[in-house]
């Protein structure tokens, strides 16, 4: 496993960050049904995706105007 520091401290390689969400996943759909499972991948997207947009890595700006009608 690779880790590395960036500016937010310790970052982990993809690969391993895949496998961990890959996991959690599976334990979501063994132990709570397929629903379950869309539930815990929906929540870990939003997860990853809400820091980047914070952090601006992301630009989210044309979505939100889209969504205004703008």
């Amino acid at each position: 496993m690779r880790l590395s520091i960036g500016r937010s401290g310790v970052v982990m390689a993809r690969s391993t960050l895949g496998l961990l969400v890959g996991f959690v996943l599976a334990f979501a759909l063994v132990f709570g049904g397929f629903g379950d499972m869309l539930i815990v991948a929906l929540f870990g997207a939003v997860g990853f995706v809400v820091p980047k947009v914070v952090d601006g890595e992301l630009d989210a700006s044309g979505l939100l105007s889209k969504v205004r009608g703008q």
